[in-house]
C-alpha cells in the first residue's frame, strides 16, 4: 500500500513539473524533484507521460506542443533568426517550412540530440551573438528574436545561402520600413564587418 502512495505522490510531482514548465519537460527537470531515470522510464511504459524527443517528455493523450513551445524548451538558448524572422517583420512573403534558429557554436551536440525538429541551426560566433537580440511573441509564447537591423545584417551575412528574390525584397521592405533604425543597422554592420556591403546597396535605395 505504502509503494503505491509512493507512486501517486510521484506521478503528481512529474504532473505538476511538466505543467509548470509548459507541457515540456526534461530529465534534468524531474531529477532536480528527485524522479530519476529509471522512474521516468516507468512512467513511460505506464502511458503516464511520454516521450517527445530524447531527455524531453510531455504528459500522456495531450495535444502535440507548438512548435514555439518546443523552441522555447529544447532551444532556450536559440535566437529566431535570417528566414523565420524576414517572415515575421514582414520583410517576406515566404513562410518558412522550418524553423532558422541561431545557436552558439557550441550548441552542435544540443542540435544533434533534437534531430528531426523542423529546423535551420546558424552557428554564430560569440562574439556576434548577442548583437540585436530582443525578444517578441510569436503564437503568443515569447522567444529571444534577433531585431529588424540584425535581420538585415544577416541578410547580407548569408547573402550566398539566400534566394534572390527572398534578399531583394528583404532589402527593399526594409528600406520602405518606418520602423527601420539606421543608426542600428550601421553600427551592427560595423561591429559584423559588413559596413561596406550593407550600405552601398541600403545607400540606392534610400536615396533612389
Amino acid at each position: 500500500m505504502q509503494k503505491v502512495g509512493g507512486d501517486m505522490n510521484k506521478k503528481e510531482i512529474v504532473q505538476r513539473v511538466i505543467e509548470k514548465n509548459g507541457g515540456i519537460a526534461k530529465t534534468s527537470d524531474f531529477a532536480v524533484k528527485g524522479i530519476k531515470k529509471y522512474e521516468v522510464a516507468e512512467f513511460c511504459k505506464q502511458g503516464i507521460i511520454e516521450r517527445i524527443r530524447k531527455g524531453f517528455y510531455q504528459l500522456a493523450q495531450r495535444n502535440n506542443p507548438s512548435e514555439e513551445c518546443m523552441i522555447k524548451e529544447l532551444l532556450p538558448q536559440g535566437i529566431v533568426c535570417v528566414e523565420s524572422a524576414l517572415f515575421y517583420y514582414g520583410y517576406s512573403d515566404f513562410s518558412p517550412r522550418e524553423w532558422s534558429i541561431a545557436v552558439p557554436r557550441t550548441a552542435v551536440r544540443v542540435i544533434k540530440n533534437i534531430e528531426g525538429f523542423p529546423m535551420k541551426a546558424y552557428y554564430i560566433q560569440k562574439e556576434y551573438y548577442d548583437i540585436g537580440k530582443s525578444s517578441s511573441k510569436f503564437n503568443s509564447v515569447l522567444l529571444p528574436v534577433y531585431d529588424r537591423e540584425r535581420t538585415i545584417c544577416d541578410c547580407f551575412k548569408y547573402r550566398t545561402k539566400l534566394d534572390n528574390e527572398i534578399f531583394n525584397k528583404a532589402v527593399n521592405a526594409y528600406a520602405a520600413d518606418e520602423k527601420k533604425n539606421l543608426v542600428n543597422l550601421s553600427n551592427y554592420a560595423k561591429k559584423m564587418k559588413l559596413y561596406p556591403k550593407v550600405m552601398n546597396v541600403l545607400e540606392v535605395l534610400l536615396n533612389g
